[in-house]
């Protein structure tokens, strides 16, 4: 008997590109807030996201504050569009710079194996199994409040995935014919990491940069909802919530809900963009 699929090829590949589409579209929203909101604060369009003294103090969502105001009369609305971006700021660093760290390391590790292969494995592994918010809260503590500390901290938390991702790539490509005929040519161990490594293993590491970003955005916010990701001053998701926190029992919702809400749609479309990509890279390579 002939079994159907749920879902033909063209109807997966359909949906994928709906996928990436949608992600796309909603990241880029994100970056024209981001990029918009402090021209407008300037133009004096948008008033400064921690001016609000003149403003009633939790004022409910109306015409001239869209989406109220918080405890300290600061219009929500400005400070979630301001928060954008923060947040891709922060996570453009975070990830960034754990691909920078990550990709060498593994490749480096699966390439040379041995004594340094043995030593980078039992330091990522150890990092790999400690929870993420944990991880990223102790070196956020340790390193203090601030978007480069936090970048930092969040970093730290992604280098693992990066690493083993990659060594595990750099073992199975190594034993391939064309890497023992460099081998033989006399090439040096960086020099075919550089040619020939690097471009077979970093295929993966857009998905996986993708997932990290929208997890990143979680990350950030956790932190600053336990009160050790950014100072007060700086317009952060997380740190709103904090606040908001304790006006949610007296009927104040408006606190909560938009900058709740904007860490959502960004994590969704994160999330679109990498399941999309997962998809589309996988039919080129099958």
């Amino acid at each position: 008997m002939r079994v159907f699929p749920l879902f033909n090829l063209s109807e997966k590949r359909d949906l994928s590109s709906r996928l990436t589409s949608w992600g796309v579209l909603i990241v880029l929203i994100y970056f024209l807030i981001a990029f918009l909101t402090p021209i407008f604060v300037r133009l004096n369009i948008l008033p400064d996201v921690n001016l609000g003294l003149v403003n009633p103090i939790y004022a409910a969502p109306s015409f001239e504050h869209w989406c109220g105001t918080d405890r300290l009369g600061r219009d929500v609305c400005v400070r979630t569009l301001a928060g954008s971006g923060v947040a891709l700021q922060v996570v453009f660093w975070a990830v960034t710079l754990a691909v920078i760290l990550g990709v060498p390391l593994g490749m480096l590790s699966g390439f040379l194996g041995g004594t340094v292969d043995r030593t980078l494995v039992l330091i990522m592994d150890t990092l790999y199994t400690v929870p993420v918010l944990l991880l990223s809260v102790v070196l956020a503590f340790l390193l203090g409040r601030g978007i480069p500390n936090a970048a930092a901290a969040i970093c730290m938390v992604y280098v693992p995935q990066y690493f083993r991702v990659v060594r595990n790539q750099t073992v199975q490509v190594k034993s391939e014919l064309f890497i023992d005929a460099a081998k033989t040519l006399g090439a040096g161990p960086f020099w075919i990491m550089r040619k020939y490594l690097f471009r077979n293993v970093i295929t993966s590491v857009p998905v996986l940069l993708t997932m990290n970003a929208a997890d990143a955005v979680l990350v950030l916010g956790g932190l600053g909802f336990l009160g050790l990701g950014l100072p007060e001053s700086i317009p952060e998701w997380g740190s709103d919530l904090h606040m908001a926190l304790s006006a949610l029992p007296t009927g104040i919702w408006w606190t909560a809900l938009f900058p709740g809400l904007a860490m959502f749609v960004l994590v969704l479309g994160l999330s679109f963009l990498g399941d999309g990509l997962e998809s589309l890279l996988g039919e080129i390579d099958t």
